[in-house]
């Protein structure tokens, strides 16, 4: 099976049109029995063959169609290169074979085509394009964008276009699919579309197959060609790679309702087959442990008119509503959303979801008729981004590997075609969460094609007065100013981790955008923010909506010192790219917000900032942020801290809000303590989550959350100590904080190599570190404030 080759070009396309500078990746889709194909680079192509679509409906509302396309090679090709994309969705057959899933989400005015080389896949002869081509309508997940249904593809050639999208083309509306909508009032908050239901008495059985008889199909509608540009969807070369997919049995049957229990779990584990008699009505419960996204791929055979309904859930409820132990099964019931399917009666019928399904556990309810049904194999196809475990980490502490592991499922499982903030509720893009989820990645995966992507993608959804939107690609869109904040820290982080100042240039006038519209909203009396429109989230722990005291009306501490942080990074960037005169002026003003905020909400008596002038609420955010951003004067950090991590007055912090916690314990020389902070993970663990949550318990959402991942990143950056010590990462600073460990080592991807750390502890207290950086790296190692060079190449040190 052939691996498409992916093309993906330098996000600032149209400079790098310009200046002909294309950075082209071999971006290679692992699709299970696959051979890896040639690499090749194309630049930017304009795709001039033909949108086509279905004659004779409403191509906006909810609709399956089969496309194909039939024709003769002489020989077979050595290399045959064919660009593609689909509206909304689009899967690629070649001779039976499936070679791509596509697109990946974006806008209209940024929709991205695939590039692929499917010559492994044709033969001399009669050849086969088949395209599995959907459109959700109204039930559509928020963040697929849509113009309308529709399909375009293209040779890359004058001999490969005689396969261009046009009238020669055949097309099918599959009616044998209908959606299958979730009421809200099941679970909040879901938003990722609605789930599949199929009568296989309808189904075009074969329709992808070269042999399959298609005289009887349409001839395809034609889109409208705008005379001058692409007004629908602007068409731009996908910048990431395919999704990893990978083969996973279903397995682990916990409960049998009306059947025998002890026969059908012996049966199944011994053939991997359940056979449901006639006249029955059967439940199957299985907990396959850790929690997957992926495709159910369920053969089954015979069971005319057998109705099998899959619901899909990441835990079980008890009778308060409420998850507990995510382990426990036995009083429980499953609460989800669900696929349904009619039974044909034929053989080996292959039931799988148009897009992937989120669970641990999976529960099959089944109606047979007058004849018995059996599900022949049960097996899932994982997907998600393919982020790859090339950092590692390690310390005698066993309870830190299985927070090491559980985060790193919860950061692969919110990763997909865009970062997630969680894979079954919403899978949306919010830059909070991504902030977060980036820098994830750069330190297990070193992979940055993902965080390029993230960064655009949310320069791409701003709006006219600056602002980006919460969450992108969306089709509506909220605003969270403090967000638009965040996305500038992401420009600033890739900064730090990435020698790419071409990369960073393109994102610093609207980086001036956002700060202005803040600037604009400066209070003139208090010198803090006033009253900012939108929705100013914080976190949870704030009332109402996680708005902050001062958050709707003005005079928010927390969001003026948020500001004030983001425009000292501003400086920064700006330092660095030379415009030391913006620098400065960034400088001095966030110097008079935190002058502002300390006189008019620091409590001497308390010796904290409040949340607001009234210094009526108190909470960590504030202090933290106090300490993050210096308006709490160096000296007077530690106190503050010591009082965030103990009074327990203070608005607490969520898992989300952590990450910043820990970069304040940090910040105020106490990263020693990090280790100790560690509590609410260890709980989750206990509750036998196999990702981290949404919020700790009561969890009433997400069990998979990637701002919860933070632990992986903290574990490398934070007790191993490895940060850049000048922007590009271009030398490297290592600066423990072991706590009460006697032993730890970590390893993280860096564009020169592996920087490789370990620690061990002797009888006397001392500890003996052994670093290894990769050739042309150097840095500095600090410990007890003292400071040692470190060259490339292994060395030993020891300190205290």
């Amino acid at each position: 099976m052939c691996i498409p080759t992916l093309l993906t070009n330098y996000p600032g396309r149209a400079k790098a049109i310009k200046t002909t500078l294309l950075l082209v990746m071999l971006l290679l889709g692992n699709l299970s029995n696959a051979q890896q194909s040639v690499p090749i680079v194309y630049p930017t192509v304009s795709l001039s063959a033909e949108w086509i679509a279905c004659p004779n409906v409403n191509l906006k509302d909810y609709g399956v169609y089969h496309l194909r396309k039939t024709f003769e090679l002489s020989e077979k090709p050595e290399k045959f290169v064919v660009h593609l994309t689909g509206d909304q969705r689009y899967r690629l057959y070649v001779n039976g074979v499936p070679v791509v899933l596509g697109s990946a989400r974006g806008d209209l005015r940024n929709w991205y085509y695939e590039t692929i080389d499917i010559a492994s896949n044709l033969k001399a002869g009669k050849n086969v394009l088949a395209v599995l081509l959907w459109n959700m309508g109204n039930g559509a997940p928020a963040a697929q964008v849509s113009s309308q249904t529709g399909f375009i593809l293209q040779g890359n050639s004058d001999k490969e276009k005689l396969v261009n999208t046009d009238k020669s083309w055949k097309v099918i509306r599959n009616s044998a699919y209908f959606p299958e909508p979730f009421p809200a009032s099941r679970l909040a908050s879901y938003i990722v579309g609605s789930c599949d239901s199929v009568v296989f008495k309808k189904y075009p059985f074969g329709w992808e197959e070269p042999a399959y008889d298609d005289s009887a199909w349409l001839i395809p509608v034609l889109e409208p060609q705008p005379k001058y540009f692409n007004v629908k969807r602007n068409l731009i070369p996908r910048t990431i790679p395919l999704m990893e997919e990978k083969l996973e049995p279903i397995h682990g049957i916990v409960r049998v309702l009306n059947l025998d229990a002890q026969k059908t779990i012996k049966t199944f584990e011994k053939s991997g087959s359940i056979t449901i008699p006639a006249n029955t009505k059967a439940t199957i419960l299985f907990d396959i442990k850790n929690l997957t996204t992926a495709y159910p791929e369920i053969t089954f055979s015979r069971g005319e008119n057998a109705k099998v309904q899959i619901t899909y859930a990441e835990s079980l409820f008890d009778k308060n509503n409420l998850k507990g132990n995510r382990n426990q099964v036995e009083g429980k019931h499953i609460k989800g959303y669900y696929d349904v399917f009619l039974a044909d009666g034929g053989e080996n019928r292959l039931f799988r979801p148009l897009w992937m399904r989120t669970f641990r556990y999976i529960q099959f309810d089944i109606e047979t008729k007058e004849t018995a049904l059996t599900l022949n194999k049960l097996q899932s196809m994982f997907t998600a981004y393919p982020l790859k475990e090339n950092g590692r980490f390690s310390s005698n502490d066993t309870s830190l590997d299985e927070i090491w592991n559980v985060g790193w499922r919860t950061a692969r499982l919110c990763a997909n075609e865009t970062y997630m903030d969680c894979p079954y509720y919403e899978q949306l893009q919010y830059v909070g969460d991504t902030r977060i989820q980036a820098l994830i990645s750069l330190y297990v995966s070193g992979d940055d094609r993902l965080v390029r992507n993230a960064i655009e993608q949310f320069h791409q959804s701003r709006i006219p007065d600056g602002l980006t939107r919460d969450a992108h690609p969306a089709g509506g869109g909220k605003f969270i100013p403090p967000f638009s904040l965040f996305w500038i820290s992401m420009v600033y982080d890739y900064a730090w981790y990435r020698d790419d100042k071409a990369f960073v240039d393109r994102y610093l006038v609207p980086m001036e955008s956002i700060l202005k519209w803040f600037e604009y909203r400066l209070d003139s009396k208090s010198g803090l923010l006033g009253k900012t429109d939108y929705w100013n989230f914080v976190d949870w722990t704030f009332s109402p909506s996680g708005i902050p005291s001062g958050g709707i009306d003005g005079n928010s501490s927390i969001l003026s010192l948020h500001y004030a942080y983001t425009l000292d990074q501003a400086a920064t960037l700006f330092e660095q790219m030379g415009q030391s005169q913006k620098a400065g002026y960034y400088k001095e003003l966030s110097r008079n917000i935190k002058k502002a905020v300390f006189n008019s909400c620091y409590d001497a008596d308390k010796g904290l900032l409040a949340d607001s002038p009234e210094k009526k609420v108190f909470s960590q955010h504030a202090n933290i942020w106090g300490i993050l951003s210096d308006c709490i004067p160096q000296a007077q950090q530690q106190e503050v801290m010591k009082k965030v991590m103990n009074d327990s007055s203070l608005i607490s912090s969520t898992l989300y809000f952590r990450f910043y916690y820990t970069a304040a314990l940090k910040k105020a020389g106490m990263g020693n303590l990090y280790l100790s902070t560690l509590g609410p993970w260890k709980e989750m663990l206990s509750l036998g989550l196999s990702t981290f949550p949404e919020t700790l318990s009561p969890t009433v959402r997400s069990d998979c959350h990637a701002w919860s991942a933070s632990p992986c990143y903290d574990f490398l950056a934070t007790v191993c100590g490895i940060e850049p010590a000048t922007p590009g990462f271009t030398s490297v600073r290592i600066q423990p904080n072991l706590g009460n460990l006697k032993e730890a080592s970590g390893e993280i991807p860096h564009p020169m190599g592996t920087i490789k750390v370990s620690y061990q502890k002797a009888k006397d207290g001392t500890y003996k570190a052994t670093i290894e950086l990769p050739a042309n790296l150097k840095g500095e190692f600090i410990a007890n404030g003292q400071k040692m060079v470190l060259m490339s190449g292994k060395q030993q040190l020891t300190f205290k």
